[in-house]
């Protein structure tokens, strides 16, 4: 039978494997976030992309 995640387990039931596997899926979240929300702001645009064309006035 297997034991339901929460009932109260000790850390004697935490594998190695768990471990494993619970330290690859904290890191692809990381990388996930990295890659969703980069922290380098070079890439940015420092200046705005659309400018307000001002009409020439017909003088």
């Amino acid at each position: 039978m297997t034991k339901r995640i929460g009932t109260g387990g000790s850390l004697r039931d935490f594998t190695r494997r768990d471990f494993l596997a619970s330290s690859i899926l904290t890191a692809a979240l990381f990388i996930a976030a990295l890659l969703l929300f980069p922290t380098n702001h070079d890439r940015e645009a420092k200046d705005p992309q659309v400018t307000a064309q001002v009409p020439a006035s017909p003088r």
